[in-house]
């Protein structure tokens, strides 16, 4: 009886332990990434995920610290190696030291892995920052010969093309790169910001692809409704400029009053409600130089000189070399003689 006795303890003893084992890993997967990582600070799958996704957000601070840590803990791995050059080659205060080691990196990557796309296009990139476009053209055609098809390769060729002063090239390559990758939202901003540089209504098109990819996306908003208001598109404009007064983004909800104003003040003639609007902008961002400006220019249209002065004042407090309210004070001060 006894044998037995303890055969059925050791069995419930087991089950005991595979129940809390399986309840373990329940209980990690409904953690999230960060908090996997702070339990597990030395997994490198984790630094990886991780780390890769804010690259992809363009959260290239944040990527450093991931694709530091996971070099530091284990360097010879190869998309360790690879997060690690990617970063440093993308970073914004990167040094020109910095890209010289990604260099490096994507030299050693290439030689393990001589057909692996990306680790072309990021020594392409290298070539292009240091301005030398004959090696970076190489390695983005050696990309496209493995894939005719990579996106990536098409965006970097434009990103030259911008720097060399060749816009239709430039226009060219970017509309290749979303043929490859409909849903590459950043590339239907570029495009939009190309056409309306050459003042076309195609811009629209362009920002609402983008827009409709991440309607969250603030830029991508505004640039939709800043361009429907430059192309005749008014009451659309005004709807979404609406809807963005109410954003909580400092920058983006006093520049939709802002335009609010503009519309009412040079389209409707409307003083009274464009310097509603205009007021409005200001309380939301106080330093809106524009915004105190064109409230200036509101006030002297309706005849009262002491209010726009002191409007154009609030404009020079906040940039004293803001001209056009300098040239304006100035004007109206001789008028009033002071």
């Amino acid at each position: 009886m006894k044998k037995i006795y303890f055969s059925l303890v050791a069995i419930a003893i087991l089950a005991t332990s595979a129940c809390t084992s399986g309840t373990a890993k329940k209980n990690e997967k409904a953690l999230s990434l960060d908090e996997l990582i702070e339990k597990h600070p030395d997994s490198i799958p984790l630094l990886l995920k991780r780390g890769n996704e804010r690259f992809k957000n363009y959260e290239y601070e944040k990527a450093m610290e991931d694709a530091a840590r996971a070099f530091r803990l284990d360097s010879n791995q190869f998309d360790v190696r690879l997060l690690y050059a990617n970063v440093l080659n993308n970073r914004t205060e990167r040094s020109i030291e910095q890209v010289s080691i990604a260099q490096r990196h994507f030299r050693k990557l290439l030689t393990a892995q001589p057909r692996n796309t990306e680790v072309l296009i990021g020594l392409a990139s290298t070539y292009s920052q240091f301005q030398d476009f004959e090696n970076s053209f190489k390695y983005i055609n050696e990309a496209l010969r493995i894939d005719p098809k990579y996106r990536d390769a098409y965006v970097l060729k434009g990103s030259n093309y911008a720097v060399l002063g060749k816009p239709d090239l430039m226009k060219s390559s970017y509309e290749t790169a979303v043929q490859q990758d409909p849903n590459f939202f950043a590339g239907y901003l570029v495009l939009g910001s190309i056409y309306e540089n050459e003042n076309s209504p195609l811009c629209i098109e362009y920002y609402t692809t983008a827009y409709q990819l991440e309607p969250e996306n603030r830029e991508a908003k505004y640039a939709m409704a800043y361009a429907m208001q430059h192309f005749g598109k008014l009451e659309s404009a005004k709807e979404i400029y609406r809807n963005m007064a109410k954003d909580t983004a400092e920058y983006y909800a006093s520049q939709a009053l802002f335009q609010l104003g503009h519309i009412k003040q040079m389209v409707n003639g409307d003083l009274d409600s464009a310097m509603y609007f205009y007021e409005g902008a200001t309380f939301v961002k106080p330093d809106f130089v524009e915004a105190y400006h064109n409230l200036g220019v509101c006030y002297d249209l309706k005849g009262n000189k002491p209010k726009a002065l002191k409007s154009f004042s609030k404009a020079l407090k906040h940039n004293p070399s803001y001209k056009l309210s300098r040239d304006y004070a100035d004007s109206l001060g001789r008028i009033m003689g002071l």
